[in-house]
């Protein structure tokens, strides 16, 4: 038992020795994230590709009020940055609208559609879905 006690500390000492003619590096702490600088990302704008899908003309390029008009109050409304989801729900399916800024400071719209079945999750036609669930 004694000799595991001593080949530990011998192990142990080994990872902290300094070799012969060298001086130790000064241990210094990490500088706290609470105190760390903030820099915010460089990102330029990009504009979004606006989806082109049959039957979507109605939602795709509208802005939340018309979107709201169009399908009622949304389920969710998430806003991340300047970009927005917009989910509407119905007993036939789930619609979420992604809204991003075309041009940079302007007003985000419907850029892309995503459509489910609400049973199951199962991708839907997305024309199908929004007409389901338009008014």
């Amino acid at each position: 038992m004694r000799f595991l006690g001593l080949a530990a500390a011998l192990l142990l000492g080994a990872c902290t020795a300094v070799p012969a003619g060298r001086t130790p590096l000064p241990q210094t702490a990490p500088t706290p994230a609470a105190n760390r600088p903030v820099t915010a990302p460089v990102t330029a704008f990009r504009a979004p590709e606006v989806e082109r899908i049959a039957g979507l003309e109605g939602v795709l390029q509208q802005d939340a009020a018309g979107l709201t008009r169009r399908f009622g109050n949304p389920r969710l409304d998430v806003r991340e940055g300047d970009a927005r989801k917009l989910q509407f729900a119905g007993t036939a399916c789930v619609m979420d609208v992604f809204l991003y800024p075309l041009r940079q400071g302007a007003e985000p719209v419907a850029t892309h559609v995503e459509a489910r079945r609400a049973s199951d999750g199962q991708d839907v036609d997305k024309a199908a879905c929004a007409a389901a669930l338009g008014r």
